[in-house]
């Protein structure tokens, strides 16, 4: 019947190895800061718990030797013990220059195109083997964070279950565009002209016709024509250029696209965008999680800066 794991505790397995390296009781006894009539008393009970005498008086009279079964055991109880040395240890030091451990980041395709320039030659220039993952957020994206198939989460300030970390990245305001050479020209809009345009919404759940702007007409008593919806931000400066829609979207976005495009701000206050980082709290002390963090940040803080 082989021995109940109770009746083994870890002081026991330590005073094993140490009579199989020293084959001397004395020896070992000074190895492990033990009295010999201690260490003699551990040795009964593994003696017990094993069933077998697993040393013997040496012929010369000095020091043990160990039986067939302890001898058997010795590489098992090397790979046990070095094992809960390296758990005791903790995780190894994170070293971007060597790592090449795959990073998740969950964000949608506006902040994507704000942010991933400047992660991506940070992450570059600092983790050259290190490889990057952007993904789309999704329903089960709380979930995957909590499974660590995700490492972060760009996301709307305060969005997000509150069991998870976030810290603020920056914020953005609102302008309104229209292709050049729109026939309303280039003045200045004012709530009536606003309101009497077509509007291409972006929807990121898909096929919806309101949103933010609505929301802030609808304060004012007010509404608008949404024509058209679409869920890519993509696709918004391509029909905007080749149709007399309009379209609300924040500034970094539409800056990109100036060539192309005439902006100019909305004719109502609209709330600025605020994006944070958000993380589960299993990753909030992980070396590699706090590097990628701190990539993120640095990242949106060169954003912030140009």
């Amino acid at each position: 019947m082989p021995p109940d794991l109770g009746d083994i505790d870890l002081g026991l397995l330590l005073a094993l190895e140490a009579l199989l390296l020293d084959r001397n009781i004395t020896h070992s006894a000074l190895r492990l800061g033990l009295s010999q009539q201690a260490l003699s008393a551990r040795l009964n009970r593994l003696r017990r718990a094993l069933d077998d005498p697993l040393f013997v008086p040496a012929p010369t009279g000095r020091g043990v030797v160990p039986t067939p079964r302890a001898l058997a055991l010795q590489p098992q109880l090397a790979d046990a013990l070095a094992a809960l040395r390296r758990m005791m240890a903790g995780p190894d030091r994170f070293d971007p220059a060597r790592t090449r451990r795959t990073f998740v980041l969950a964000i949608h395709e506006n902040p994507a195109a704000i942010l991933s320039p400047g992660l991506v030659a940070l992450m570059a220039g600092t983790a050259p083997s290190a490889r990057l993952a952007l993904v789309t957020p999704g329903p089960d994206t709380a979930e995957r964070l909590a499974r660590g198939e995700i490492d972060l989460l760009v996301a709307g300030a305060g969005q997000g279950p509150g069991d998870l970390r976030q810290r603020p990245l920056f914020e953005d305001d609102f302008l309104t565009a229209q292709r050049k050479g729109h026939p309303r020209g280039t003045a200045p809009l004012d709530l009536d002209a606003f309101c009497a345009l077509d509007h291409l919404l972006i929807s990121s759940d898909g096929g919806g016709f309101s949103g933010l702007v609505d929301e802030a007409l609808a304060r004012h008593g007010r509404s608008r024509r949404v024509t058209v919806s679409i869920q890519n931000y993509a696709l918004a400066p391509v029909i905007l250029a080749g149709s007399d829609c309009v379209c609300t979207l924040p500034r970094r976005f539409l800056e990109r696209f100036a060539h192309t495009l005439d902006v100019q701000p909305p004719p109502l206050a609209l709330p600025p965008a605020r994006l944070a980082a958000l993380w589960h709290p299993r990753n909030h002390e992980d070396p590699g999680h706090r590097w990628f963090r701190e990539c993120l940040y640095q990242a949106a803080g060169r954003e912030l800066s140009e």
